[in-house]
């Protein structure tokens, strides 16, 4: 029984010296230096203010992507001991000390040397050489724009990393496959191939691009395996049920684990929170959930409320009214009502008040006990500081003179009677005798004499009208689009009928808990909506390019300039590089139309399993390159250089395939191999030398005098930095 004491415990590890030494070098290139410089660079100001609001718990808004990314960077920041005091607002502003430069740039550098080794395994695992594979993994650590966008606070070395992690982890997978199905490794590799997926697309959008690719490569191998007549049908069946959990279920579980996380750490009220609707807001700590705490919930006749636009276009925006009236003639000569202006006021104030009236009764105060406003109920508003009743008729808005003036009416004793009857619609009841409720329901309101729909139509009014927002009566309302629709966000029960005291109610602070009605996925549906719909500033750039620029390397990003050296720092790749991949990439795609012609005539120039490894390399190499660049060109938005990077990182993988392939197939002779191999290593000294010249470009480290800069020069992109010094 006790044998096994006899005998000394024994552990053998196989271990990859390439790889450990491709690790370390990763890690030297990435780690060197990486305090340096010791102040904001390019979009560390942008990325930088949200990781201080995660340090503070408060809540925030990003249209760039989902939350997982800017964890990951908040993880540094956590980790250092950062308590989120920085003011983000100037690239080149210096950090002060209670800013942990080292650790908030140490993921993202971990990343980007972490890609070095991975570059490597990636190309073993789809059977090329070990000289193939250090050729891959050699590139991607001197390739300069990778260096430097890893050595910062930024996310597209992460982004770089999962996306490699997801192709790498699928191939020892589908390398499984062929010999232990459902063995342990299996399924490791197969479950990782789904969560670096998941986390692509939860650092950045574009994410997708390369799950897309994977999800392609495996619908076609199962598509495969459905047809391997050795299988029975139950395997197969768990064959796919086992792909399905693994690259659908467990990343739709992620992304929403992402997002609950998230919504977690920043539960606080901050900036952003106006563009979220009242019933988000009312969930988050402070802010209006302090204002709103205690509220009614049900609206009742002679409540007094504040309305609120859910389509929150162009800003967020409330009801109002105030004692000026529309100007009897407009500049183009059309005439107005005169009655007093309805608008929609973009910030808090008292004249966004209206009291909820019955029209069959003339109090403006709550009955006991308060009878609730339901679906379909005919109400008037009372604007609560001139007592005027919304209004509208059959004359043209200022701006918009196809749709109803809104106004508050003002009886001049002429022949315009008051037409100030509205029924309630409750968009979202569940059942047509709803209650209208506080901050909850998202109601229109019908007029009932035209039928006309109270609207928010977006124009800003002129002076006269202190540039608010019109509204307007919609005549043609199809459907329930978010300008025509409102909810109440600040309710309170009013118990004055004299004007005087309900003024003075109206001015002070009002006192049903909602956050508890607002679920989980109702914040995420909102959250992600916002964030899909809420549109950037799109404004052209001065280092903005677009993606043709891109291939050619005709453009760079100036991200730091010392402000008393020459010292600086730009994004600029290795052009021995770059042009290196587009080459591959276009003799990859003619040997392939070559050889599909030639196999149609039945002419097999390559031996079967060199045909399958030579399609697959191409799918996820060639394939990685396409799906991460073509999209740019039909995308309306800012783009830089860096936005190139994934794509690059595909074609660093393809170019040593290629080179091999050119060696085994194509070089008939052993004299033309070794001539070709020292092409081959002449070239790749060559991008070494262009490395190494553009290094003080890339860590930053150096001053540059202008005859430097003018041989570093590449094309006539430089010239400003010239004239510069």
């Amino acid at each position: 029984m006790w044998g096994f004491l006899k005998r000394p415990v024994v552990v053998t590890a196989d271990i990859n010296l390439s790889l450990v030494a491709l690790t370390g070098m990763g890690l030297l290139s990435r780690l060197w230096r990486l305090t340096y410089p010791r102040a904001v660079v390019f979009d560390e100001v942008y990325y930088g203010q949200y990781i201080s609001f995660y340090m503070k718990q408060i809540f925030f808004l990003d249209d760039s992507g989902p939350p997982f990314g800017h964890m990951v960077l908040a993880l540094g920041g956590y980790l250092g001991g950062f308590d989120g005091n920085f003011l983000w607002n100037r690239i080149g502003a210096e950090y002060s000390s209670n800013v942990p430069v080292w650790s908030l740039r140490l993921l993202p550098a971990l990343a980007g040397a972490l890609s070095v080794p991975m570059a490597y395994q990636i190309v073993l695992e789809l059977h090329f050489s070990h000289c193939a594979a250090m050729g891959a993994a050699l590139l991607t650590l001197i390739e300069n724009a990778l260096i430097t966008q890893s050595r910062l606070m930024l996310l597209e070395s992460v982004l770089i990393f999962f996306n490699l992690l997801a192709v790498l982890s699928y191939l020892k997978f589908f390398n499984c496959q062929k010999h232990s199905p459902f063995s342990l490794s299996w399924w490791f590799w197969l479950t990782l191939t789904g969560v670096a997926c998941s986390c692509a697309v939860g650092i950045k959008y574009m994410g997708v691009f390369t799950y897309v690719l994977v999800l392609g490569v495996a619908a076609v191998h199962a598509w495969h395996l459905i047809g391997d007549q050795t299988l029975s049908n139950v395997c197969v069946f768990c064959h796919l049920l086992a792909r399905a959990v693994a690259l659908l279920v467990i990343p739709v579980v992620l992304y929403l684990l992402f997002f609950y996380v998230h919504l977690i750490l920043v539960f606080r009220s901050g900036p952003h929170d106006q563009i979220m609707s009242s019933a988000f807001q009312a969930s988050l700590e402070g802010g209006l959930a302090r204002i709103t705490q205690g509220q009614p919930l049900e609206v009742a006749f002679g409540s007094q409320v504040t309305l609120r636009n859910v389509f929150g276009k162009p800003v967020p925006c409330w009801l109002h009214s105030h004692q000026d009236t529309y100007p009897m003639i407009y500049e183009n000569g059309r005439g107005s009502s005169h009655q007093q202006q309805v608008t929609c006021y973009p910030f808090k104030d008292v004249n966004n008040w209206w009291i909820v009236k019955d029209p069959r009764r003339h109090q403006l105060v709550v009955s006991s006990p308060p009878r609730p406003v339901r679906h379909g109920d005919m109400v008037q508003l009372v604007h609560g500081m001139t007592t005027r009743s919304l209004n509208t008729h059959d004359v043209a808005a200022p701006l918009s003179p196809h749709s109803q003036e809104v106004s508050c009416y003002i009886d001049y004793n002429i022949s315009m009677p008051a037409q100030n009857l509205w029924r309630l619609e409750i968009v979202n009841r569940g059942s047509d005798t709803d209650v209208w409720k506080t901050i909850l329901s998202e109601v229109r309101f019908v007029h009932v004499n035209t039928s006309a729909v109270l609207k928010l139509s977006g124009a800003h009014l002129p002076d006269w009208g202190y540039r608010q927002l019109e509204i307007v009566g919609e005549k043609l309302s199809r459907g329930y689009h978010g300008s025509t629709v409102w909810n109440v966000e600040e309710h309170r029960y009013g118990a004055s009928q004299e004007q005087r005291e309900r003024e003075r109610e109206l001015h002070s602070p009002a006192q049903v808990d909602v956050t508890r009605n607002l679920s989980f996925m109702a914040r995420f549906s909102e959250l992600q909506w916002r964030m899909l719909a809420l549109r950037s500033d799109d404004s052209e750039h001065k280092y903005s390019s677009s993606p043709l620029e891109w291939v050619t390397l005709d453009t760079n990003i100036a991200y730091w300039l010392h402000p008393r050296t020459s010292a600086q720092i730009h994004l600029l790749g290795n052009i021995v590089i770059w042009v290196s991949g587009s080459l591959a990439l276009a003799i990859y795609a003619l040997l392939s139309l070559w050889y599909l012609l030639r196999r149609r005539r039945n002419v097999h120039d390559l031996p079967q399993d060199a045909w399958l490894r030579w399609v697959l390399a191409g799918a996820l190499c060639a394939g990685g390159w396409a799906v991460n660049y073509l999209p740019f060109f039909l995308m309306e938005k800012t783009l830089f250089l860096y936005h190139y990077l994934p794509a690059l990182t595909f074609q660093i993988l393809l170019l040593p395939v290629v080179l091999q392939h050119i060696s085994d197939h194509l070089c008939r002779s052993q004299l033309q191999r070794s001539v070709f191999s020292a092409l081959v290593v002449a070239w790749y000294s060559s991008a070494c030398h262009v490395s190494n010249t553009l290094r003080p470009l890339t860590y930053g480290d150096k001053s540059l005098s202008p005859h430097e800069l003018k041989a570093l020069r590449w094309k006539d992109s430089w010239d400003i930095l010239i004239r510069k010094h």
